[in-house]
């Protein structure tokens, strides 16, 4: 797989939101908007584990079915000459939320990572 335009590579760095896609077994789609850093060529989100509805988080059971997700980065002008995405797919695997640009991300928003993240999903391609 050949790398990615150094054009795609800035605008996914720069950017402040995405959106994950993950599909259930059956292939029900599911689409969310997540922050996220991208890291020595992956890409890194944190999961906050804490209860939304008592259930695993649909993402994460979505994840586990499959093994697949895809993250969307776009911007929108209504200048369509201006509209640009980038889409990544990969296989998500769970890390310790530990990583230092995370973090550093976070603060530019003025906040930390959150005490509930349990650990964070990487998307290589």
């Amino acid at each position: 797989m050949s790398s990615p335009p150094d054009w795609a590579v800035d605008f996914v760095r720069e950017a402040r939101v995405a959106r994950l896609a993950t599909a259930n077994a059956g292939a029900e789609p599911h689409v969310i908007p997540c922050v996220y850093v991208l890291h020595d060529g992956a890409i890194y989100s944190v999961i906050d584990e804490k209860p939304k509805s008592g259930r695993r988080l649909l993402r994460l059971r979505n994840i586990d079915a499959t093994g697949r997700a895809a993250l969307v980065v776009d911007h929108y002008d209504d200048d369509w000459t201006q509209l640009a995405f980038v889409l990544i797919r990969g296989w998500p695997r769970r890390s310790p939320p530990t990583i230092h640009a995370i973090h550093r991300r976070w603060m530019r928003y003025g906040r930390s990572i959150p005490s509930t993240a349990r650990w964070n999903w990487i998307i290589r391609r």
